[in-house]
């Protein structure tokens, strides 16, 4: 599954540029390697850019995993500039940037709550 991470990010970049028609400043491909890794980059004229990195890695004794790194950014259409941080690896796809939402903090009151819950045995019933 990790490996098709990298294609459905380059897919969604090549969506987007199908509607506008941009010309292409930086189309940059190093790779793949023999040990598995890779990087790109692409930028277009209208602020796309995209990079990404991918190397195979040793999980615990596992078979070695693809784990892929980077970023991209555009402008949405209320001006606002997107910036993503991604990584995707054996625990999941894991996005960072300032647009994404994010939960409100848990109350003092449920943390206190839960810190002692976490501090007693299990019940064996």
């Amino acid at each position: 599954m990790d490996y098709y991470i990298g294609f459905i990010a380059v897919l969604s970049l090549a969506t987007v540029m199908a509607q506008n028609v941009e010309k292409i400043l930086r189309n940059d491909f190093d790779g793949p390697h023999a040990d598995g890794s890779y990087r790109w980059a692409l930028q277009t004229e209208g602020g796309i850019y995209h990079e990404q990195r991918g190397s195979l890695q040793q999980v615990a004794s596992e078979e070695p995993s693809l784990v892929v790194e980077g970023q991209y950014q555009y402008t949405a259409p209320d001006g606002q500039v997107i910036n993503v941080l991604y990584k995707a690896d054996a625990n999941g796809f894991h996005a960072e940037g300032d647009h994404i939402p994010t939960p409100p903090p848990v109350p003092p009151a449920i943390q206190r709550a839960l810190d002692y819950l976490a501090t007693l045995p299990p019940s064996h019933q």
